[in-house]
C-alpha cells in the first residue's frame, strides 16, 4: 500500500509540474506577445513587404527584385516545379525540417515529429514560396520598410542559410512541397518551444526596424500588433 501511495504522488507531481510548466509557458508567450517593440521612426518607404499567416505559421514575404537585391539568383526558380519566372514576391519562413517535410497537414503531425521539434532534437530549414501578387487582408499585412531597413532583413535571412563550402544555399531535394512554387532550403538553429518559426518571424521584423513582440511562439502575437 505504501508502495502504491509513493508511485500515486510521483504521478500526481508530474502531472501538476507539467500543467505549472505549460500555464507558465502561455502567460508568458501572452505577456511578452502584447509587449510591444516599437517601430524605428524617421525612416523612408522605399521597399514593400508582408508578413503572411496561414493561421499557425508565419512567413516574411519580400520583393523578389528589387534595387537592393536578386533573390532569384539566390533561390533560382528552378529549384521549384514550375519553374514560373514571373512570380514577384518571395514568402520566405523558417521551421522544424520534420514538420515541413513529414507533416503536410496537420492531421498527418506524428508525436514523434512533434517531441523532436519541441524538444530541438531535429535540424531546420527555409521554406521559399514564389508568388505572382499579394493581396492585403486579414492574414496578410504590408508593411513599408527603407532601402537600409531592408538591408538589415536581407542579412538576417542570409545569417539563416546553412550553406555549402563555397558559400550557396543548399537546396533539399524532395517531394514534400506544398505546391508547384516552392522550395526548401538546409537551415541553421535549431526549432523548439521557446524558437519557433514565428519567433524567427518576429525577429526578422525587430532586425528590419518593425513593430514586433517583445517575445512570441505563435503568429498571433505578431499580428496582434498589426490590426
Amino acid at each position: 500500500m505504501m508502495i502504491i501511495k509513493k508511485i500515486f504522488k510521483i504521478i500526481l507531481r508530474t502531472v501538476l509540474g507539467i500543467v505549472a510548466f505549460v500555464a507558465l509557458f502561455l502567460l508568458a508567450a501572452f505577456l511578452l506577445s502584447i509587449w510591444t517593440v516599437k517601430k524605428q521612426s524617421g525612416t523612408s518607404a522605399d521597399v514593400t513587404i508582408y508578413i503572411l499567416t496561414n493561421g499557425d505559421h508565419t512567413d516574411i514575404v519580400v520583393p523578389v527584385k528589387s534595387q537592393v537585391t536578386d533573390w532569384s539568383k539566390e533561390m533560382p526558380y528552378q529549384n521549384t516545379t514550375g519553374r514560373d519566372t514571373t512570380a514577384k514576391y518571395l514568402a520566405v519562413g523558417w521551421g522544424d525540417k520534420g514538420f515541413y517535410l513529414n507533416t503536410p497537414t496537420w492531421s498527418q503531425l506524428k508525436f514523434s515529429t512533434a517531441f523532436r521539434a519541441a524538444f530541438a532534437l531535429s535540424t531546420s530549414a527555409i521554406h521559399a514560396t514564389y508568388y505572382q501578387a499579394m493581396q492585403e487582408n486579414n492574414n496578410c499585412k504590408k508593411i513599408m520598410i527603407s532601402n537600409e531597413q531592408y538591408k538589415r532583413l536581407i542579412a538576417f535571412v542570409n545569417d539563416s542559410f546553412k550553406r555549402d563550402s563555397a558559400g550557396n544555399v543548399i537546396n533539399i531535394k524532395t517531394n514534400a512541397n506544398y505546391g508547384t512554387s516552392d522550395a526548401f532550403y538546409e537551415a541553421n538553429r535549431k526549432y523548439n518551444m521557446f524558437y519557433t518559426c514565428n519567433t524567427w518571424a518576429n525577429n526578422a521584423l525587430k532586425a528590419c526596424g518593425q513593430t514586433a513582440c517583445m517575445w512570441t511562439p505563435f503568429d498571433r502575437g505578431i499580428f496582434y500588433h498589426y490590426k
